[in-house]
């Protein structure tokens, strides 16, 4: 990986911030995305000590706004003249329904529309840098989803579960499209499921369930 550049979003934690370090010791110039600017440098700087690398940066966005995801393309972009691996990470899950900056359902708008917006954005950069590739984080959480179009905005029922597997169904169904559309390119556009993993996730709901989940998921 020495000599490429990769895009992790979410790499201050769980993990993005395993992905980012892993890279980052294989020689890549890594930049994670974070909300929070103290704890994306210090993450950096852990990333850095931990891997022996230090072409490790940082970029800051909340991912849940459209303007936020323009102005971090943008950033990175006047930094960066080439993308290798672009991985789409920073997601979460809300119990109560909640609408973004831009209007939009929060579960939608951070777990699905940013990898679409973001990954359009960039995406020029992506084929001109090829071989490249594209890495979407999903869930198994996405066989209990369902695209309804009438209500994508969960206006009409909202269950905190139901929405987050919606959005791991979009990942999969905009991966597939993407990896179809970019045939021939050089760039290969994959989606996962990383399988049950001790992480924050879940942490910002309030609740006696994710409480619980914190502590058994450790444990597994």
């Amino acid at each position: 990986m020495i000599g490429k550049i990769c895009l992790v979003t979410g790499g201050t934690n769980g993990i993005g911030k395993a992905t980012a370090q892993a890279l980052a010791q294989m020689g890549a110039t890594v930049v994670i995305v974070g909300r929070d600017a103290q704890k994306a440098a210090q993450v950096s700087k852990e990333i850095q000590t931990a891997s022996g690398n230090q072409n490790v940066d940082w970029l800051l966005a909340d991912l849940s706004s459209q303007q936020d995801i323009r102005r971090l393309a943008a950033e990175f972009k006047s930094k960066y003249s080439q993308l290798h691996v672009l991985i789409n990470n920073a997601g979460g899950t809300f119990m109560t329904r909640q609408l973004s900056v831009d209007g939009i359902e929060m579960t939608f708008a951070l777990n699905h529309l940013a990898y679409f917006l973001l990954t359009n954005l960039l995406l020029d950069m992506i084929k001109a840098s090829a071989p490249a590739r594209i890495i979407n984080v999903s869930s198994d959480a996405h066989s209990g989803g369902k695209i309804e179009f009438d209500n994508l905005q969960g206006e009409r029922s909202y269950s905190g579960i139901g929405p987050y597997g919606n959005s791991k169904l979009a990942n999969i169904l905009f991966t597939t499209e993407l990896a179809n559309r970019l045939e021939g390119t050089g760039v290969t556009a994959n989606v996962l499921h990383p399988g049950l993993v001790s992480t924050g996730f879940g942490k910002n709901n309030p609740g006696l369930i994710m409480k619980i989940m914190g502590v058994v998921i450790p444990l597994i």
